[in-house]
């Protein structure tokens, strides 16, 4: 089955580039465009697709406000694009459920790979949004005690935890625990499940504000 990916820029030649770029591809397919937050959040009720691409920066409903839509109503994973590398945007796009974030700069082979892997239900961060964004969490966390939900997690729950917001891959944190990558995956799901988190990056975002994770 094809990855039906859904395009949202108010730039009509960005959002035809990326539709040619997926569109060129065997196994995704671009069922449809929105020019606006508003028609992104009618196109996903209308075609339930996958993937969302979308825009921040766009009229009558900014890309923030329809992530949050889009995420509370449907299962469809959104991929934010933006030409802004600013904080205020990679921190509200994340907490508004999006499961990637990329710079409209990005490399047409990147580009395909985000859309693959947000679909197969992780995450992805451009490295210089993921630095921004460990930053921003610490610098925004409240001094508070480890939330109560932390305490539901079991000890190897803890650790699997602490090596996604390290940016370990499944595999990689296998080894270091060495378990299986199956076993792995069970730790992220129940991570995931006992925090009321949608995927790793809330993991992550989860991680920092806890004070579980330090910068560095």
């Amino acid at each position: 089955m094809s990855i039906r990916v859904v395009v949202a820029d108010d730039q009509e030649l960005v959002r035809s580039g990326f539709t040619m770029i997926l569109d060129a591809q065997p196994d995704i397919e671009v069922v449809a465009e929105a020019s606006d937050g508003a028609e992104a959040v009618t196109a996903v009720r209308r075609h339930a697709p996958d993937v969302l691409l979308l825009d921040i920066r766009m009229p009558h409903m900014d890309g923030i406000e329809a992530a949050r839509r889009v995420c509370e109503q449907s299962s469809c994973r959104v991929v934010m694009l933006t030409t802004f590398d600013l904080d205020e945007y990679v921190y509200e796009a994340l907490y508004a459920g999006a499961s990637g974030f990329l710079l409209k700069d990005v490399r047409r082979d990147d580009l395909v790979h985000a859309v693959r892997v947000v679909a197969a239900g992780d995450s992805l961060l451009a490295p210089s949004v993921t630095r921004r964004l460990v930053a921003d969490i610490t610098r925004r966390r409240p001094k508070s005690p480890e939330p109560p939900a932390l305490s539901s997690l079991t000890a190897r729950e803890t650790e699997t935890l602490r090596h996604l917001a390290r940016g370990l891959t499944n595999a990689e944190i296998a080894a270091t625990l060495h378990v299986s990558e199956h076993t792995v995956k069970t730790h992220v799901s129940n991570v995931l499940s006992k925090l009321h988190l949608r995927d790793r990056v809330q993991a992550v975002i989860c991680a920092y504000e806890s004070g579980l994770v330090a910068p560095g």
